[in-house]
């Protein structure tokens, strides 16, 4: 209605009509803003999860076939105090969260290469060589994630704060509209302040009430 008629004409004030004109394109960029990192979000999160199994995998593997070498007695348990364990420690991490896969995979390789300056023979099937790809993986895409992430939620916050500012211009606008019409008669009022965007929603005894009005001027007349 602002593009469509003359400041004379229109029935909100120039003042009001150049907060929504300020205000409208930012909002637009924000909800674009959103919209583009949770699809982001949504999108890379497949590839992640993927990467994030392998890595699991590969990592929890290594440490059992360490375990499995200590048992059939081709290394000494003390072999596992190098990857984070006790000595006598047998039991596997479960590797749930993505911080115990990033602990326990630099555990892997960094108590791996120790070993391996000491002159120690090598853990094979996986090698470390193979569980630092799917590690070293993993925690690019990790940080990635955790980039699109904050992000997303950085976007999301400034939406909804910009949401509360949007409310009260609507709200400033339908106020200044309806003192505009607010001489005529109900039913032109509604009518007119309904180009502006305002929607009516009438309670029981309202109707009630507008319908006996309404007979009554048809009586009348």
């Amino acid at each position: 209605m602002g593009k469509d008629l003359p400041p004379f004409k229109l029935a909100f004030s120039q003042s009001t009509f150049q907060k929504v004109q300020s205000f409208l394109p930012l909002f637009e960029r924000t909800i674009q803003d959103h919209k583009r990192t949770y699809n982001q979000q949504i999108l890379k999160n497949k590839d992640y999860q993927a990467v994030q199994r392998k890595a699991r995998m590969y990592i929890s593997h290594f440490m059992q076939v360490m375990n499995m070498a200590i048992a059939r007695g081709e290394l000494s348990p003390i072999t596992r105090t190098y990857y984070g364990f006790k000595e006598d420690e047998a039991k596997i991490p479960l590797l749930v969260s993505e911080q115990d896969i990033l602990k326990w995979g630099e555990n892997v390789l960094s108590g791996e290469a120790k070993r391996i300056l000491k002159g120690l023979t090598p853990i094979t099937n996986p090698t470390s060589a193979v569980v630092k790809v799917w590690y070293e993986n993993f925690k690019e895409l990790n940080t990635n994630q955790k980039t699109i992430q904050k992000n997303n939620t950085k976007f999301a916050n400034e939406l909804n704060d910009m949401r509360r500012q949007a409310d009260s211009i609507i709200l400033l606008v339908w106020n200044e509209v309806e003192q505009k019409f607010n001489d005529l008669p109900e039913q032109m009022k509604r009518q007119k302040s309904a180009e502006y965007g305002i929607s009516y929603v009438f309670r029981k005894n309202e109707i009630n009430r507008l319908a006996v009005l309404e007979n009554y001027s048809i009586a009348m007349s």
